[in-house]
């Protein structure tokens, strides 16, 4: 794969962001990159921290960094006072570029420069259990994943329309894929596609990335299920999909491609092909080329097909740690989640280790609950969590918005009672008005637990 000065004197001629200015993206990227380099003479390069708001400025601003040899972090300029107050603590930066919201003065100095002279890309994860942390990246894992990409769907150009965050890899690796391949980018705000402000493209040759939230509520609207139809292939990620959404985008025939993958993989090394899906395939997929994945016992021993286990993951595209330190083992990553391989080769994921509920002695996997509970088409969203208990060790407990006001829990217990086990069926029934996700769909699990103990205490009669 080209360098990131390769790729934008390449792309200088073409008209490949949609929505936006490529002449001026090049312009500015090719100022700041001549800026940092005169900076980077007097010294080491400098530590950034990106937050513009603009998309068109922060992906110059990121290839510029990137050119010149920074360390440079990938920031939210929405984040809180605390967030900013522990990115401030652990990075220390020397420039920032962006407009942050609620953030305390940041003191910059070139004191705090590092001897480090080749691109450090730090994407941020772990901001839904309240501490940021910082995958590191380099231009070879980001590049390794775009070139599993393209052997796997074998084609030479991607074309993205990106409605994901573009600090968050979900949308970092869409512009990565564009940018690389020299395929055309599109950028639009989700509530844009929402309210139909959408772009005039030929969705056929373009790929979309979702999380489930996001294609539920697309699949609401009947001019925007019949719109999303026409995309060569949705990507579908972020947070564990329910078969009630599933079958519903298969009723429609969206070429869906649910994937596995995360910050510290640079997004999918599994993902199912949108054929397969139509055909009536429920997995995350094949390993993309550039990955393999292990299933092994608690004992590490390798497992057969069909056997669940802990996720082992080995990568081109793998982070070299969380900043400052790179992983000891730089080859393997073993993450939380538990599943198997099929006979095919497809991974299918059962749950999250960290996740599992034990019950009287039963262990409970909410992914199955809640899969459950959606199916029953009387909420718009669930989770299930284990709250400690002295006589069961924990008890499960649901937490949802009902589809109607009317609703009540035992309702849907009743629906249940067919479906699952008598242990699986939650004890105790939270209803809310939303639930505490982030802007990728993942549930912040801490503040369900604080909802959940407030409830408990004074329950509402």
């Amino acid at each position: 794969m080209e360098r990131p000065l390769e790729c934008l004197n390449n792309l200088a001629q073409y008209d490949w962001l949609i929505g936006y200015n490529s002449h001026e993206f090049n312009q500015i990227a090719q100022e700041l990159y001549l800026e940092l380099t005169q900076l980077s003479a007097c010294g080491t390069p400098p530590k950034i921290i990106l937050a513009e708001r603009e998309p068109l400025r922060f992906l110059a601003s990121f290839i510029a960094a990137c050119a010149a040899n920074c360390q440079v972090f990938l920031c939210n300029s929405g984040w809180g006072t605390q967030e900013w107050q522990q990115v401030f603590d652990l990075v220390q930066p020397n420039i920032v570029w962006g407009e942050l919201l609620h953030t305390p003065t940041p003191q910059l100095s070139y004191s705090t420069l590092n001897t480090q002279h080749s691109a450090l890309i730090m994407v941020p994860t772990g901001g839904s259990s309240g501490q940021i942390k910082f995958a590191i990246h380099t231009w070879e894992t980001l590049t390794a994943s775009v070139q599993g990409f393209t052997e796997y769907f074998q084609i030479k150009q991607v074309n993205s329309f990106c409605v994901l965050p573009l600090y968050h890899v979900s949308g970092l690796m869409q512009f990565m894929r564009s940018f690389t391949t020299r395929g055309k980018l599109a950028i639009q705000p989700f509530k844009a596609v929402e309210s139909s402000q959408i772009f005039n493209i030929k969705q056929s040759e373009f790929f979309i990335s979702l999380v489930p939230t996001q294609l539920q509520r697309l699949l609401q609207n009947t001019e925007l299920t019949e719109w999303l139809s026409q995309f060569n292939t949705v990507l579908l990620g972020g947070a564990p999909a329910w078969n009630e959404l599933l079958e519903k985008a298969r009723f429609h025939r969206i070429r869906l491609a649910p994937t596995y993958g995360m910050t510290e993989t640079a997004s999918q090394i599994a993902t199912l092909k949108p054929d397969d899906f139509l055909g009536g395939k429920i997995s995350s997929g094949q390993i993309l080329p550039h990955a393999k994945v292990t299933i092994s016992n608690q004992q590490g021993e390798i497992l057969n097909s069909n056997q669940i286990g802990n996720i082992t993951i080995h990568a081109k595209s793998l982070a070299l740690g969380y900043y400052p330190k790179n992983r000891e083992n730089q080859t393997d990553f073993q993450v939380d989640d538990l599943g198997f391989l099929d006979e095919q080769g497809h991974l299918n994921i059962v749950g999250r280790n960290s996740d599992k509920i034990i019950t009287g002695g039963e262990n409970i996997y909410p992914a199955e609950i809640e899969s459950a509970i959606q199916a029953t088409q009387m909420v718009t969203d669930i989770c299930v969590i284990g709250i400690p208990d002295k006589h069961w060790g924990q008890a499960l407990t649901a937490i949802y918005i009902p589809k109607q006001s009317d609703i009540s829990a035992l309702k849907i217990q009743t629906l249940l009672k067919d479906k699952l086990s008598k242990f699986k069926i939650p004890k105790y029934w939270i209803p809310q008005q939303n639930l505490p996700r982030n802007s990728q769909g993942k549930i912040n699990r801490q503040k369900l637990q604080q909802i959940a103990t407030e409830f408990l205490q004074n329950p509402i009669t």
